[in-house]
């Protein structure tokens, strides 16, 4: 039986081209994760002037959620 929950979902790579749309950058990290109740991907990218944004970005319907800059660069 397929959990419902992780259901139809874009691919990391869908995420990362919809975050880079955003935010242009190198992507230095992803990961999948459950925000809220929600099913997300936590982009981060580094810009040309080196700071780094996460981007969520909706693992469903590929919208964004939030971006904010991060001040801590540890992805764990």
């Amino acid at each position: 039986m397929v959990n419902p929950m992780y259901g139809q979902r874009i691919t990391v790579e869908q995420a990362m081209s919809i975050a880079l749309q955003r935010v242009p950058g190198e992507i230095v990290h992803v990961d999948l994760d459950m925000e809220d109740g929600i099913l997300v991907y936590e982009v981060f990218i580094m810009t040309q002037s080196n700071q780094i944004f996460e981007v969520e970005v909706h693992a469903r319907t590929g919208n964004i959620i939030k971006i904010e800059q991060e001040n801590d660069f540890d992805f764990d």
